[in-house]
């Protein structure tokens, strides 16, 4: 009787030490829980120069395009066009907060300049992420990579008539983007609201907001064919707005180590910067009569040379007809910019351009920058 009391009695004890033992290992672990410090934000800097001479070859226009028919002028100079500083913190797995700044914004007013991102982002999943900021939204195939990557010397007219409408370039406001990668034809897309009036503003200039969607349908991953389709629609100053494109890229692989990429992209909307900045008595009525339109097309093609430090050579030739007012009073703009590209190291950290900008106006207007110019540009770029 003795040995089973005994042994009840040590099995009861063995039993409530592993009792206490597994309660103190789970308190344990939810106060680990509880109390652990998060992760830190791993915090990525990075910077782009770029550096340019630039010679105007007409003898009666400026380096700005401008054209002087009496007086004296500065047809060749020196120029920062970029000195960029990013800051990317990577808060956790889902979010992250960019910076970037463009310190050479200060060689003229920087009033409403120099700051260009300042978002916060987080992702929901694989197939939504919230953008919150000032950012590009999305609309326009060079809203969606940076100018240090591009295939010409700079961005299209269109680009900088769309920005100064508040489509493209930095704005402030709100967005969510996705992708489903599908077996046969991946999808991304992107919604976007935001005030209209650029970048580093105090409010909106008005209550009305613009709204831009984006969808990007990929016809081939061979060739890395993708069709793009923009739309946009909004108020400014209690008219209605839209604007509206539609882009195409593709990438081939050729002979040996050639390569040849292809950008075409169109859009059309209001230009409604140009309709309020006309005098009252003497704009029309309807916004809709002061139109926008634009079209570029950008061949390049690349040799991967991969001769010591030089990477590659690349050709490209963009070529841009622009109308910032067909309906009304139209003056096309006819843009060639032949371009010669050497990459050092790789993605573009070292790069030599050399590129002509040659403008052509149907009707031109004396000592304004709507005449014929041609300029010759040598830019040196390194992305840190």
């Amino acid at each position: 009787m003795e040995k089973m009391v005994y042994f009840l009695f040590r099995g009861f004890f063995l039993s409530s030490l592993m009792l206490c033992q597994n309660a103190f290992s789970q308190t344990k672990l939810l106060s680990d829980s509880l109390f652990k410090q998060p992760p830190q934000p791993k915090i990525q800097f990075r910077g782009l120069f770029q550096g340019r001479y630039i010679l105007g070859l007409h003898d009666d226009v400026d380096v700005l395009g401008r054209h002087h028919a009496t007086g004296d002028f500065v047809n060749n100079s020196f120029d920062l066009k970029r000195v960029r500083i990013a800051t990317t913190a990577i808060i956790s797995d889902r979010t992250e907060v960019n910076i970037l700044l463009n310190l050479a914004d200060f060689k003229s007013d920087p009033e409403n300049k120099v700051l260009e991102n300042a978002y916060i982002s987080y992702r929901i999943n694989d197939y939504l992420s919230l953008i919150g900021g000032q950012f590009r939204p999305a609309f326009g195939l060079e809203n969606t990579f940076p100018i240090d990557v591009i295939k010409s010397i700079d961005f299209s007219n269109q680009y900088t008539a769309f920005g100064n409408n508040g489509w493209e370039s930095f704005q402030v406001g709100a967005g969510l983007t996705g992708k489903y990668e599908g077996a046969k034809m991946p999808i991304s897309y992107a919604l976007t609201v935001f005030n209209g009036n650029g970048r580093n503003q105090v409010e909106d200039q008005d209550n009305g907001k613009q709204v831009t969607g984006r969808v990007v349908l990929g016809l081939s991953k061979k060739h890395q064919l993708n069709l793009g389709l923009n739309g946009g629609g909004g108020k400014v100053f209690k008219r209605s707005v839209y604007a509206a494109g539609i882009d195409l890229t593709s990438d081939f692989h050729l002979a040996g180590k050639f390569s040849f990429e292809m950008q075409l992209e169109a859009k059309q909307g209001n230009n409604h910067v140009l309709y309020f900045n006309t005098d009252s008595a003497l704009r029309p009525v309807n916004i809709n009569d002061v139109q926008m339109r634009g079209w570029y097309i950008l061949p390049n093609l690349r040799y991967a040379i991969d001769y010591h430090r030089l990477s590659s050579i690349e050709l490209s030739c963009r070529y841009e007809e622009f109308d910032p007012n067909f309906k009304s009073a139209s003056n096309k703009r006819q843009t060639f910019v032949p371009m010669i590209s050497f990459e050092f190291l790789k993605n573009y950290n070292a790069r030599i351009q050399l590129a002509l900008q040659i403008d052509r106006y149907s009707k031109q207007i004396p000592n304004t920058t709507t005449y014929n110019n041609s300029l010759c540009i040598i830019q040196l770029q390194s992305r840190l």
